[in-house]
């Protein structure tokens, strides 16, 4: 009876071996340096394991054409990372033999070009606190085309005794990261080590911060600064509050959505103070904005269309009601409503800590993943979300970065081990489920 046990586990193994071999796929791509324009020879090349915690697969080196060879030793999902000059590029494993070509950047810690398109400010109240949720959109413009990466790539400065709460970061064609900010220099000076890349035709790099300070809805005063030249500067709020402009603070009232104020300030430049002092309570809409965001669904470029029914607009769309010229925020309204989706995620990840059943924790964490696709995408990347396909690719795609963010935050010290294995169980549960789905 052991002997016949032996012989079928020993066939059962040999089953599973050899149906991996035949599984098993050939990644091949080259990688170019487009700030030189030349084959990127000697990179390190890696064939990383989502499902195996982020595990190194397989190892290559770029020849002299910038050509690498991967073997995948199964069909779990990969994502290949190839490190230039100690910055990482990746991509998701390609299939059924397409090529993996990767375009990197050479590096350097100031690069010129690097500007803020916008700088976002939305604030609203909540329990005796003043919450604020800032996003800055940052232009890289350099040519030749570098990468602006350090431990200092980008700086802002908080408010004296804010709180940090969640703090996010994007590349152009990546989908919203936690990230880790570093105090730099006097109190409420702060660091982002997160790479701007060049832009990538209309999409730049988004980091993004929520905080709060004490208010007890009286008076606030922010001497908001900029660290690099700044096109625009808005400050949002609910119009239950009221914006007053500080001395020298050259802030105008612009159109912006219904129960939504709207002041900017135009061409802000570094070491110039622009102080505004906010009084009064109130939430901004977000379910008002989120509905108007369902009827105006995005473009191939990830803007927004206008509603037919709505007024008639500057041509280009846009949403809101022109008044004369060009809303200058008209193309960051997709990406301010995406920008929730960090803090679905982050509740999702906190209601894996806590009992629940499994369909609601799947349910929770998954709006969260999807909401980070959406935002990324402008819904033109993935298939239909209407789709179950879509929905699957999208979850996916949300989970493999997010998992490589993880283990790069591991290793680069960043993240606390006790974190570390807490999130990251969370989130191979939720990618084994949407695995499940989509096979």
């Amino acid at each position: 009876m052991k002997s016949t046990q032996l012989l079928l586990r020993t066939f059962a193994l040999t089953l599973l071996a050899t149906g991996a071999l035949t599984q098993a796929a050939t990644v091949t791509g080259t990688v170019t340096d487009k700030t030189t324009g030349k084959p990127a020879a000697g990179d390190t090349v890696v064939l990383v394991d989502v499902q195996a915690g982020m595990n190194e697969a397989a190892h290559a080196t770029t020849d002299a054409h910038g050509r690498y060879s991967l073997k995948e030793p199964g069909n779990n999902p990969y994502l290949v990372r190839v490190t230039h000059q100690g910055a990482g590029y990746f991509i998701a494993a390609p299939q059924g033999g397409a090529q993996g070509d990767i375009p990197v950047y050479d590096v350097a810690a100031k690069v010129q070009g690097v500007s803020i398109e916008a700088d976002v400010i939305e604030a609203e109240t909540d329990g005796g606190q003043l919450k604020i949720a800032e996003r800055y959109y940052v232009h890289n413009t350099s040519s030749p085309p570098l990468t602006q990466w350090s431990t200092r790539s980008f700086e802002i400065v908080l408010p004296a005794g804010a709180v940090v709460s969640s703090v996010g970061a994007q590349r152009p064609s990546g989908l919203p990261t936690s990230v880790k900010l570093d105090p730099d220099g006097p109190a409420g000076h702060y660091s982002f080590n997160f790479p701007i890349q060049p832009d990538e035709g209309e999409k730049d790099t988004l980091f993004q911060i929520s905080y709060q300070v004490p208010y007890s809805g009286g008076k606030f005063t922010f001497d908001s600064q900029v660290s690099l030249p700044a096109d625009n500067v808005a400050v949002l709020l609910p119009k239950s509050m009221t914006f007053t402009a500080g001395s020298g603070s050259a802030f105008k009232s612009v159109a912006e959505e219904p129960g939504v104020m709207t002041f900017l300030a135009k061409n802000a430049v570094p070491g110039k103070v622009l102080e505004f002092t906010l009084s009064g309570t109130g939430s901004i809409p977000r379910d008002a904005q989120g509905s108007q965001a369902g009827q105006q669904p995005a473009t191939d470029n990830g803007t927004q269309s206008q509603d037919a029914s709505a007024p008639a607009s500057q041509p280009g769309g846009g949403i809101g009601n022109p008044i004369g010229t060009p809303d200058p925020l008209s193309k960051y309204k997709w990406w301010i409503l995406g920008g929730l989706a960090l803090l679905l995620a982050a509740g999702a990840a906190f209601l894996l800590r806590k009992p629940a059943t499994e369909g609601a924790v799947a349910a929770a964490t998954e709006a969260g993943a999807l909401a980070a696709a959406v935002a990324h995408s402008g819904g033109a990347a993935y298939p239909p979300f209407g789709s179950t396909e879509g929905k699957n690719a999208a979850l996916l795609n949300a989970l493999k970065e997010e998992l490589f963010a993880l283990e790069s935050a591991k290793l680069s010290g960043t993240l606390a081990p006790g974190e570390y294995e807490e999130v990251k169980a969370a989130l191979e549960t939720v990618l084994k489920r949407a695995l499940k789905r989509s096979s």
